[in-house]
């Protein structure tokens, strides 16, 4: 069989031989890169995508004036036109926000509130109730030094003019500040004030709540890394790109100077200080940060920071430790799990909570 066979090859020409081996290898390539190229298109087309997001993954921001303040969203995604049309969204919520709970807008719901809660039940939406709720958790933690009926004289004060309260002025509002006396119905959805001449302002939480809202919205729509600030109140989702966010504490009589620098992730960090809003007549600074039970500037600091999960807590909680003063705000967070401070006392002296220790 073997002489047959190499008789028979023997008779073909040599460049018949070739010509067919090469025929029969070309044939089996391309059949074998055919099966490889099927198997390999998923792995191609993920490289592809991936190639493609690197391209346009980049961090997007947007700053815009809303609540009275900067307001400014930054966050990391792979698609320009998904990010700018979510930068869009959480400003819609901001300002959404703003236009339900603005002391400074008639037609918000907080305005119809005080226009008239004082004369019976008002029913609220679930939003307003869930804020007066907070705030009143806030109060009793705090034992009144967060007080959203401080507005009863707050509303006397006219920063930009230079003017306060006088002193018949000042004692009437004062009976009118008291956190009981906002009484609210939980089941039935309804608030009312127990004395004619309570004003309530949500100023010293609504922002944190505001930012708590566009930190949800960009979770939900799959964003792991964003930071939205309003004011000195700010949460950060996530890390930034593998390292900590570095968030600077304003140094309270240095425009260009950060008192301190903190690395953080997934942290709430709200600021309250005596140089938002202020003028200063005979050498005493009047600023919008008031003792509940005194209708006057607070003064036993100058900043307060206060860290924590979630910016509507920090928000009222920075306020409030403000109003207590250094020792009995750090005593207050020290029992707080989870929650962390920094003061900058009347003198300017840098204090920490207990966990924070270690940046003195």
């Amino acid at each position: 069989m073997l002489t047959l066979v190499g008789a028979a090859l023997a008779a073909i020409p040599s460049w018949t031989l070739v010509g067919a081996t090469l025929a029969a290898i070309h044939s089996c390539l391309v059949r074998w890169t055919k099966k490889i190229a099927a198997k390999a298109a998923p792995t191609l087309a993920l490289i592809a995508l991936l190639t493609a997001e690197a391209v346009f993954a980049d961090w997007y921001s947007d700053t815009q004036p809303i609540m009275g303040t900067r307001v400014r969203v930054e966050l990391w995604h792979e698609d320009p036109a998904v990010a700018q049309t979510l930068l869009a969204a959480v400003m819609g919520e901001m300002r959404r926000v703003d236009q339900a709970f603005s002391p400074f807008r008639d037609d918000s719901e907080l305005s119809e509130l005080n226009r008239s809660a004082g004369g019976g039940w008002v029913s609220v939406s679930d939003e307003m109730l869930d804020l007066l709720v907070k705030s009143r958790q806030v109060s009793e933690l705090t034992r009144g030094a967060f007080d959203i009926t401080y507005a009863s004289v707050g509303r006397y004060y006219d920063y930009r003019a230079r003017q306060r309260p006088d002193d018949a002025t000042l004692a009437a509002a004062l009976e009118a500040i008291d956190y009981r006396h906002v009484e609210l119905d939980v089941r039935g959805g309804r608030v009312r004030y127990r004395h004619p001449n309570v004003y309530i302002d949500l100023g010293g939480i609504a922002k944190g709540h505001a930012v708590d809202r566009g930190i949800e919205l960009l979770r939900v729509a799959g964003v792991s890394q964003a930071s939205v600030a309003a004011g000195g109140d700010s949460r950060i989702l996530g890390d930034r790109r593998g390292q900590p966010w570095m968030v600077g504490i304003k140094h309270p009589r240095s425009e260009d100077e950060m008192a301190a620098v903190l690395p953080l992730v997934d942290t709430a960090v709200s600021t309250s200080g005596d140089y938002e809003r202020f003028f200063e007549e005979d050498g005493v600074r009047y600023h919008h940060i008031l003792n509940p039970a005194t209708g006057d500037s607070a003064r036993d600091s100058m900043s307060v920071t206060v860290l924590g999960p979630e910016a509507t807590f920090t928000d009222g909680l920075s306020t409030s430790v403000f109003v207590l003063g250094p020792e009995k705000g750090i005593e207050l967070i020290n029992r707080l799990p989870g929650i962390d401070a920094i003061i900058i006392d009347a003198q300017g002296n840098l204090l920490f909570s207990e966990d924070l220790d270690e940046l003195n």
